[in-house]
């Protein structure tokens, strides 16, 4: 793996029971503590993203060996279950909260399980964890008219600087989808980076607003992790779910286009 070739992990739930919408995409609190203890004991350097791409915009080194830690969503578990072994290890990470998801006064009851609320996000930061946008409401970014596109972007990014004092600067799209059109709505709002999924390893040509994920499952087992963070053969180990967002895209862009020829007529 070269300096310019960073594994960007792409966490959600952190859970010993989740509900059915989230457990495929969750892990189990036992194998994220194995995980973290992979990271330290290849000596691996936890960075956050504006870390990253604040790096590689000016050229500065990063540490050795820079690996990301990232949580989708907001769920309860990143607190109770991830928190404390991140804290064990000296980890910091990035949490990318939809805002309409967590415990409180923006709460539209859409969560898909249970959520972190305000205080547990506000403790998270202080133990070092990047809070980030992830919309409001979690839709679909890049199938939005323009004004709800705005919408999403703009109330996230003002909940999350109302609650913790500070405005976000990272970003990461909602099931990873995006557009050019998305991209330019994402710098415009005043996020400097974002994240994509794509499972591949990011790098600095891919530039900072689709910086490529990779995704940790609750099927990952440790030797597959391990593959992961050190970078190897992450193409051939992701290449059936790389296939099918490629033809999952032909379908949003055919369903776009027909889109706009109906509202023109």
């Amino acid at each position: 793996m070269t300096e310019d070739a960073v594994p960007v992990l792409m966490y959600h739930a952190v859970a010993t029971a989740p509900g059915d919408a989230t457990r495929a995409l969750s892990v189990a609190p036992e194998a994220f503590a194995e995980q973290m203890a992979v990271i330290g004991g290849l000596g691996l350097t936890p960075v956050d993203t504006a870390t990253l791409a604040a790096g590689w915009r000016s050229g500065r080194p990063l540490p050795a060996r820079p690996v990301l830690i990232t949580f989708d969503d907001g769920y309860e578990g990143v607190h109770r279950h991830a928190l404390p072994v991140l804290a064990q290890h000296g980890f910091t990470a990035s949490l990318f909260v939809s805002t309409a998801w967590i415990k409180g006064p923006y709460d539209d009851g859409g969560a898909l399980d249970t959520m972190l609320d305000w205080d547990q996000v506000r403790e998270l930061a202080d133990h070092g964890v990047e809070i980030g946008g992830h919309s409001h409401t979690h839709p679909q970014l890049d199938m939005l008219d323009e004004d709800r596109l705005r919408f999403e972007l703009r109330r996230c990014r003002r909940i999350v600087t109302d609650e913790l004092g500070t405005p976000p600067v990272s970003f990461a799209y909602p099931y990873g989808y995006s557009s050019r059109r998305v991209r330019v709505a994402v710098r415009e709002t005043g996020f400097a980076q974002a994240l994509a999924v794509g499972n591949a390893l990011a790098r600095r040509r891919q530039g900072p607003y689709a910086l490529r994920r990779v995704t940790v499952r609750r099927s990952t087992g440790v030797e597959e992790f391990e593959r992961l963070v050190e970078g190897r053969a992450v193409a051939r180990g992701f290449a059936r779910d790389r296939a099918l967002t490629k033809g999952y895209a032909m379908v949003r862009r055919a369903r776009q286009v027909g889109k706009a020829i109906r509202s023109r007529v």
